[in-house]
C-alpha cells in the first residue's frame, strides 16, 4: 500500500501515463490536428447530438401524436381511446428511449472488442437510420407501434453512443487535449437539445401536417458521420492492445497527433498493454460481494439515481406540457422552451391562480438548471471512476449505467402520471429526492479531491467496518499490475489507469 501511495500518477485519469514524464523544456508543445477535430466532432455528432436531439425532440410534437394516437385507434376500433390508455401510450413511447438505452448500453463491449471504437459508432449509424425510418413513416402506416418501436430502437443508438463515444475520443486524444477532446460529447449533447427545440417551433416543423420529418432529420447526422468517420484511423489503442496491429497504431497515432515520431506513445501503450495482462478484472458479483466495497456501490447506485430522479428528464421530455399547466399561452411555450436549451435541466414548479405565477415557475426552471449544471450535472460518473480502482471500475460503471437508464426509464413512464396526480405539486416529488439524497451524501461521501485510491478507500473503512490493517483487504484494494516484472525494468505499474466507457 504504501508503495501505491509513493507511485500516485498526479494525473489519475491518463491511462498511459505510467512513467515519469521525461519532458525536457525544448520540447514543443503539441498542437490539435484537424484530424482529431473532425473525428472529434462527427464522431459526435452521429452519437452523442443525436442523443441530445432525442431527449427534447419529442416536447413540441406531443399533442399532435397523441391526435395521432386516437385516431389511429377510431380507426381500428371505432371508438375513441381513453384519456388513461393514451396517457400511458405516450409515456411508453418516451420513456421505452431509456429500456432501448440499456440494452445498447449493456452490448457495447461486446461490440467495442470484435469491431473496434469506430467500428461500432459507425454499425450504431445503422439504428439511427432505421429508427428515423420507423418514426417518420409512423403516421404514414398508421401505426403507433412504429412509433415505439422507433423510439426503442434510437434509444439502443444513444446507449451504444454514450458509452462508444467517450471510450473512442479519450483513445485518440493526447493526454493534454483529452479534458478538451471529451468536451465534444457534452457540447454536442446540448447542441443537439437545442436543435430538437428549435425544430420544434411552429414556424419550422413544429405543425401537425410536419411533426413526422422531425424524426426523418435523426438520419441526416448518422448519415454524415457515415460519410466522414471512415476516412479517419481506428484508435491506436485498439488496434495495438487488441488487434496487434502495430503498423495500424503507429499509422493513426501520426494522424492523430501530427508527427512522425511516435515511439513514445507506442511504448506508452505496450507498457499499459503489460500492466492489463496481468491485471484481474473483477465482475458485477464480485464487486457486490466485496465487503470493503460495499458503501462505495451504495453511493454510486445513490448518486446515479439522483442524477436521474431530481427531475432530469421531466423538463426535456414535457416542457410544454409543463409550461401550459403553469399558465403560458400556447403560442409562447414554444419560444420560451428555447432558452432552457443550452443548459443541462432541472425543474420545480408551483402555479396558482395569479398573473404572475407562470413567470415565477420559469424563473424556478432556470434558476435550478443553473444550480443543476454547477452541481451534480457532470459528477456522477467522474465519481464512480474515484471511488474504485482499476480492476473494479468496469463492474462499477455497468451498475451505475443501469441504474442510470433505469431511473430515466422511470421518469419518463410516470411523469405524466404524476403530473395528473399531482399537478403543480409533482415535482415536490423530485424535491424530495434531492434533499434525501444531499443528505446521504453530506454524511457518507468523503472528498475526494486530490485523494489516492487508497485513501479513498481508508475513508469508507470504518464504515465498511474494514480493519485499516487488514493485510487481505489490503491485497483487493491494490492494483495487481505484475509489479516484480515491472520493478526488474526499473517502471512502476501500479497505478494505471483505465478509461471508462461510459
Amino acid at each position: 500500500m504504501e508503495m501505491r501511495e509513493q507511485t500516485e500518477d498526479p494525473e489519475p485519469n491518463n491511462m498511459e501515463n505510467t512513467e515519469p514524464d521525461h519532458k525536457t523544456s525544448t520540447e514543443k508543445p503539441q498542437r490539435i490536428t484537424a484530424c482529431l477535430v473532425n473525428a472529434a466532432f462527427f464522431g459526435a455528432l452521429g452519437s452523442s447530438y443525436l442523443y441530445g436531439y432525442n431527449l427534447s425532440v419529442v416536447n413540441a410534437p406531443a399533442l399532435y401524436i397523441k391526435t395521432f394516437y386516437n385516431k389511429t385507434w377510431m380507426e381500428r376500433y371505432g371508438e375513441p381511446i381513453g384519456a388513461d390508455l393514451v396517457t400511458m401510450l405516450w409515456s411508453i413511447t418516451v420513456s421505452i428511449f431509456a429500456i432501448g438505452g440499456l440494452l445498447g448500453a449493456l452490448c457495447v463491449t461486446l461490440l467495442t472488442k470484435l469491431i473496434g471504437r469506430k467500428g461500432t459508432l459507425l454499425l450504431n449509424n445503422v439504428f439511427a437510420v432505421i429508427a428515423a425510418l420507423l418514426l417518420a413513416l409512423g403516421e404514414k402506416a398508421r401505426s403507433f407501434e412504429m412509433l415505439i418501436i422507433g423510439r426503442f430502437v434510437m434509444g439502443v443508438d444513444s446507449g451504444i453512443a454514450l458509452s462508444a463515444l467517450p471510450m473512442y475520443l479519450g483513445e485518440i486524444s493526447p493526454r493534454h487535449m483529452r479534458g478538451s477532446i471529451g468536451q465534444f460529447n457534452s457540447i454536442l449533447i446540448c447542441l443537439g437539445v437545442f436543435t430538437g427545440q428549435v425544430l420544434g417551433l411552429p414556424e419550422f416543423l413544429g405543425q401537425e401536417s410536419r411533426w413526422n420529418f422531425l424524426f426523418a432529420f435523426l438520419a441526416l447526422p448518422a448519415l454524415l458521420q457515415l460519410c466522414v468517420l471512415p476516412f479517419l484511423p481506428e484508435s491506436p489503442r485498439f488496434l495495438l492492445m487488441e488487434r496487434r496491429d502495430e503498423a495500424g497504431a503507429e499509422k493513426a497515432f501520426r494522424a492523430f497527433l501530427g508527427k512522425k515520431d511516435v515511439s513514445k506513445e507506442l511504448e506508452e501503450v505496450h507498457a499499459e498493454s503489460r500492466a492489463q495482462n496481468t491485471l484481474h478484472m473483477a465482475s458485477v458479483t464480485e464487486l457486490l460481494l466485496n465487503p470493503a466495497l460495499r458503501w462505495q456501490v451504495i453511493t454510486v447506485v445513490v448518486t446515479m439515481a439522483c442524477y436521474q430522479l431530481c427531475g432530469l428528464n421531466a423538463i426535456w421530455y414535457y416542457t410544454n406540457g409543463i409550461l401550459r399547466d403553469s399558465g403560458f399561452a400556447e403560442n409562447v411555450i414554444p419560444y420560451i422552451v428555447l432558452s432552457t436549451g443550452g443548459i443541462e435541466t432541472l425543474a420545480a414548479i408551483v402555479s396558482d391562480q395569479y398573473s404572475w405565477m407562470p413567470y415565477l415557475s420559469f424563473t424556478c426552471i432556470l434558476a435550478v438548471i443553473a444550480s443543476f449544471c454547477s452541481g451534480p450535472g457532470g459528477i456522477p460518473f467522474v465519481l464512480t471512476g474515484e471511488l474504485f480502482e482499476q480492476s473494479y471500475r468496469p463492474a462499477a460503471f455497468m451498475i451505475a449505467g443501469i441504474v442510470n437508464w433505469v431511473a430515466n426509464f422511470a421518469v419518463g413512464l410516470l411523469f405524466p402520471f404524476m403530473q395528473e396526480s399531482l399537478q403543480t405539486y409533482a415535482f415536490l416529488v423530485f424535491l424530495v429526492v434531492c434533499v434525501l439524497g444531499a443528505v446521504y451524501l453530506y454524511f457518507i461521501l468523503p472528498e475526494t479531491k486530490n485523494k489516492t485510491f487508497v485513501d479513498i478507500s481508508q475513508s469508507f473503512a470504518k464504515i465498511n467496518k474494514v480493519p485499516l490493517g487488514d493485510k487481505e483487504i489490503e491485497n483487493e484494494l491494490a492494483i495487481k499490475a505484475g509489479s516484480k516484472e515491472m520493478e526488474e525494468n526499473g517502471k512502476v505499474m501500479s497505478d494505471v489507469e483505465m478509461e471508462s466507457s461510459l
